[in-house]
């Protein structure tokens, strides 16, 4: 048999309805912008890419979502231990506060970022004579991903939090293990797999990211100017080839580096069932 029996039914129509939304959703729209590739065909493809500001937008792109997705791995681990593992006056607040950027369309958290750290904002003007500078540079498209992205690695990792028994950690500790040691050999190997999903999953959505990142990037050419930004610049321009071009690329890329990510993810599971 190709399934195991379930006292349920609905499997026929559950899987029809599984394959549709799949097709329509996500295979019809890729294979229209891989059509479209087809098409133009690599030298076309490579004469879109090879220029200086395409370049320095899909560099940026990926540069700032790693930087963001590697804050929020660390961070979003500390947020979850603590709301998971303590409890203290106000903790349902913040844990609720947690899913803002879920429901918050992101033009508005671009537009609320961009006055807080404008040079006039509340904390640009405490920032400025530091000589930091957050909106309109590169350290605001950090910020706007950061807050995008922490909620993937917390929802994520709180769930694997809760599973493990504090017996762990105070055996570990019976044992003469030093809380840096009982955090790297007993915490953070039950934890990795989550982990690696949660930074993939926030990767993914801090590439793509566009509402939140125009505001308070400033959109320089070159400089603060991010890919999908460019994307619909070409768009705009009725340049559909170009538009295409770029989408390729960050499809190509990012598929590479969830490639990367799942793999190492697998090797670790595995790692672990062999401990």
């Amino acid at each position: 048999m190709l399934r195991a029996p379930s006292p349920l039914p609905g499997f026929g129509l559950g899987l029809g309805v599984l394959l549709s939304a799949l097709t329509v959703i996500v295979l019809v729209p890729l294979a229209a912008l891989l059509g479209r590739g087809v098409v133009m065909g690599p030298a076309e493809m490579a004469g879109h890419l090879s220029s200086g500001r395409v370049q320095a937008a899909l560099l940026l792109s990926f540069r700032a979502a790693f930087i963001a997705s590697a804050f929020n791995l660390v961070f979003g681990l500390a947020l979850a231990w603590v709301l998971t593992r303590y409890r203290f006056p106000g903790r349902r607040l913040i844990d609720a506060a947690v899913d803002l950027p879920f429901a918050l369309p992101t033009a508005v958290a671009g537009i609320a970022m961009t006055a807080l750290y404008a040079p006039n904002g509340v904390f640009g003007q405490l920032l400025a004579p530091l000589g930091i500078q957050i909106a309109y540079a590169e350290a605001g498209i950090w910020v706007a991903l950061i807050f995008v992205g922490l909620p993937f690695v917390v929802r994520t990792v709180q769930p694997v939090i809760d599973e493990i028994d504090p017996e762990w950690e105070e055996a570990s500790a019976t044992l003469g293990a030093s809380r840096l040691r009982t955090l790297r050999r007993v915490v953070l190997p039950t934890l990795a797999p989550s982990l690696m999903t949660g930074f993939a999953m926030a990767l993914a959505r801090s590439v793509g990211e566009y509402g939140s990142v125009i505001f308070i990037a400033g959109n320089i050419p070159k400089m603060t100017e991010i890919a999908p930004l460019l994307i619909v610049i070409r768009l705009e321009e009725f340049n559909y080839d170009a538009a295409a071009a770029i989408g390729l690329a960050m499809l190509g890329i990012s598929f590479a580096m969830l490639l990367v990510i799942n793999a190492m993810q697998i090797w670790n599971i595995r790692r672990i069932g062999h401990v």
